[in-house]
């Protein structure tokens, strides 16, 4: 795993995204060799810019490649749907290339160089998704783990490692607890060394994932670990690993211990400085140039349904602080007197609000409320007072939501959908943590990343 912007990205992945960002400038580099000769090509590239028109038409495709999610890890080992949405990008690379070269005609790379260019594209990124796959799937290409313990964790671990391919890992082995199963009953790890790490040699693994319960400074194996680590075996914490591969905090197995001197979940002083000047010229800003369509809206709200134009709401903040939360009304009057969660074919939506819903334009008023400080661009979402309650009473670490302001949009947001449930809702937690733990200016620029992903596909509406 690579860390970029404060989280975790397969190192595989990353290294795909390199080789098809040079893949693609170099297929219609051939292309430009194809279709004009050496000679030609090369006075084409260096005087009439030619490189640049190559690296522009390469950027917005892998942008394209970015936007269609094909580096997400649930589309990389499917090559039918890999197949779909290159399709799909080479169809809106047309588009936005076409729309591009009108506005201005001389960034055109030639017709037939671009087309060639494409077809040269398609090959090439079919050819490396499919060395991708072969070198994913081949056992010797992969690190052994083996994981030790039982519980949620290491199922967990166990079921994220055997399903993402691209993570390098292959799970050969996995020892719940060292009992008469296994000959090492009641156990002192310094006396029987040699027979516990007997009991491991089989597997011959590479690392060795401790997702045992408790703390594992008591582990009765401490010192086989130890031992094992000193021999040049990598012991990972299976916390740790959860974190790195899931983008998220276990809740079920995490311990006050680790979330208690974890280096995280803490408030530097510069970043909240920093944050709450960003969240002030972002909010003057957008209103400066969002204002005529605000008041578009609102007007066309009004006369699309009876009731006020703006809907406010009660939302718990920071330190658990209620504060009004403003936002384009999109269901009929009255209806926040039945609170049930909104649905996607909700009946109490108007004509205006699915519109609204879908493209999230109802969102616009809380710059409003980043201005006024309850909120910042970035961070947990906050919930109604009577939710928050519930999920307070039902969910542990809760309360840790509350350390930091609440935000427009944040990490659990982008990765996962509409939450209804309390185990929704746990899993919402498990992200918000994440963040929490991680506050940084990239991880905020990553989340805002995805944020103009979802907004522009249009994903995650309700």
């Amino acid at each position: 795993m690579i860390r970029i912007l404060h989280t975790h990205f397969p190192s595989r992945t990353i290294f795909l995204g390199i080789a098809e960002a040079c893949l693609v400038p170099l297929a219609f580099v051939l292309a430009t060799i194809a279709r004009l000769g050496s000679n030609d090509a090369r006075i084409m590239l260096s005087y009439e810019q030619g490189l640049f028109k190559i690296s522009l038409a390469s950027a917005v495709f892998v942008t394209c490649m970015y936007y269609f999610d094909l580096y997400d890890s649930t589309i990389l080992s499917n090559r039918r749907e890999v197949l779909t949405r290159l399709i799909q990008v080479l169809g809106a690379m047309c588009v936005l290339m076409a729309a591009l070269y009108y506005l201005d005609p001389s960034l055109g790379l030639g017709r037939s160089i671009f087309l060639i260019g494409l077809v040269l594209v398609a090959f090439l990124l079919l050819l490396s998704r499919r060395v991708f796959v072969l070198v994913n799937t081949h056992p010797q290409f992969a690190e052994r783990a083996l994981v030790l313990g039982e519980g949620e964790l290491a199922d967990s671990l166990i079921s994220e490692l055997q399903s993402r391919r691209e993570l390098g890992v292959r799970v050969v082995g996995h020892i719940k607890r060292f009992d008469e199963q296994n000959g090492l009953h009641n156990l002192v790890a310094e006396s029987h060394l040699t027979e516990i790490v007997h009991c491991m040699q089989p597997y011959k693994p590479d690392r060795i994932i401790v997702a045992m319960s408790g703390d594992t400074g008591s582990l009765p194996v401490e010192e086989a670990l130890l031992h094992l680590r000193s021999k040049g075996l990598l012991i990972q914490d299976g916390l740790e690993v959860y974190e790195a591969i899931m983008g998220k905090i276990p809740i079920q197995s995490l311990r006050r211990s680790w979330l208690l001197f974890s280096p995280g979940f803490r408030d530097a002083r510069p970043f909240l400085v920093y944050k709450r000047m960003c969240s002030i010229l972002f909010s003057s800003v957008g209103l400066i140039f969002t204002f005529p369509l605000l008041l578009l809206v609102a007007l066309i709200i009004r006369i699309d349904s009876r009731g006020p134009a703006i809907f406010t709401q009660d939302r718990v903040g920071k330190h658990g602080q209620v504060f009004t939360l403003y936002k384009f009304r999109t269901m009929i009057d009255g209806a926040e007197q039945n609170c049930r969660p909104a649905e996607k074919k909700d009946d109490r939506f108007t004509g205006m609000g699915r519109i609204l819903r879908r493209t999230r334009l109802d969102e616009l008023p809380q710059l409003f409320n980043i201005l006024r400080g309850d909120m910042h661009l970035v961070g947990p979402r906050p919930f109604v007072p009577n939710q928050e309650q519930e999920c307070l009473e039902n969910i542990p670490y809760y309360r840790q939501r509350w350390a930091v302001t609440p935000g427009a949009t944040g990490w659990a947001q982008v990765n996962r959908g509409y939450n209804v449930s309390i185990e929704d809702n746990k899993d919402k937690l498990a992200y918000d943590l994440f963040y929490i733990k991680h506050m940084s200016v990239g991880l905020d620029l990553l989340i805002l990343l995805k944020t103009i992903k979802i907004l522009l596909l249009g994903r995650g509406g309700q």
